[in-house]
This record gives C-alpha cells, structure tokens and sequence, in this order.
C-alpha cells in the first residue's frame, strides 16, 4: 500500500502543477463604439495557438490581425494595446525576410454581410509560461485593423486603423505599468 502511494504521490502533483496553465481562452471582440462584435477563441497546441475568430459588422474584404503587447483595449484608438508583440526583436510581416513578429497573422476576410468564420494558427506561441506567451505579464490583445497588411512594410503593415479589440487577459489581476516598445528598437533599417 505504501509503494502505491508513494508511485502515485508524485503523479497527483503533477497533474495538480499542470493544471494550472490554461490550454484555451475565450476573447470578447469589441468595435471603437465599445459595441460587442464577436469572439475569439484561442487553443494551446503543440505548434502554437490555434485562433477561431467569428466577426461582424466589417467591411467586405481584407483585413489585418495582430496579436498586441497589453491586454488594454480603451477605445476609440486602442493604442492601449501597445505594438505587435514581438519578444524576439524581429522585423514586421509574414514576407519579411527578417520576420515576423510572433503576434504577425495572416490577413481576414469580411464577406459581403460584413461576417468573419475562420481558423487561423499563430505558429510559436503559447498560452503556457514563458517568452512565446499570449499570456504573458497581464496578457495580450488582438486587435483587427481596417485595412490589410501588406506582410512587408515597418513597423505594422500599412494596415491602417484599429477597429476591433479584444483582450486576452492572463487572470493576473496586475495594472500594467510598462509603456509600449519602440517597433524600431531592433531594426536594422526602416523601409
């Protein structure tokens, strides 16, 4: 009875640790107007995090998504997000070269009702601990722009104004103080 505990002890603690880190998160999706137009919901993989992103209300056509620094979403601007998150110091856009950021994804379609239905993976994140978290201190945002992302240009894409936020928050509870990363501090050379 004893050998039984004793193999099985360090099991329940293990299991009791890894449960602990979150494998999904559901995001509320807010316009400027502070109007609720969808979610997100993201999921741990062994790749990265597979986003299901559903949205309305947009304009028919392409738009850019990007995952940003803070999870603060204070309307109408939502420059509370800080830039695109970028832990390793890269250059912007899925075509860049010298890219992307970690929070760089690809391009939505709004259909000609305005609906976004779509599974998209950020490749190298987590919503585990450590550096490729979207959990990370307070957590992160996505964030929706009008226009899309030409993949190449620095520091964001020419994607043009943010619509759309939502916060992924970490459940942390700490008011971030930190102010937003300078795009450039890493770059070599600006285009």
């Amino acid at each position: 009875m004893r050998f039984v505990f004793v193999f099985l002890l360090p099991f329940f603690i293990l299991s009791a640790c890894q449960s602990k880190e979150e494998t999904s998160k559901n995001v509320e999706m807010y316009n400027a107007s502070g109007d609720m137009v969808g979610t997100a919901q993201l999921l741990d993989g062994p790749d990265g995090v597979q986003v299901k992103l559903k949205l309305e209300g947009l304009t028919p056509g392409f738009h850019g998504l990007h995952v940003h620094e803070y999870a603060k979403c204070e309307g109408p601007d939502f420059k509370s997000a800080g830039n695109h998150l970028d832990p390793e110091g890269k250059e912007h856009g899925l075509m860049h070269p010298k890219g992307p950021h970690l929070g760089d994804m690809p391009n939505i379609e709004a259909d000609a009702g305005g609906l976004v239905d779509v599974e998209l993976m950020l490749p190298g994140a987590t919503l585990k601990e450590g550096k490729m978290s979207l959990l990370r201190g307070e957590g992160t945002s996505l964030i929706v722009s009008e226009n899309q992302d030409d993949g190449i240009s620095q520091p964001s894409g020419d994607s043009g104004t943010r619509i759309i936020c939502g916060e992924i928050k970490s459940g942390k509870g700490n008011e971030a103080t930190e102010s937003p990363t300078d795009p450039t501090e890493f770059n070599e050379k600006q285009e």
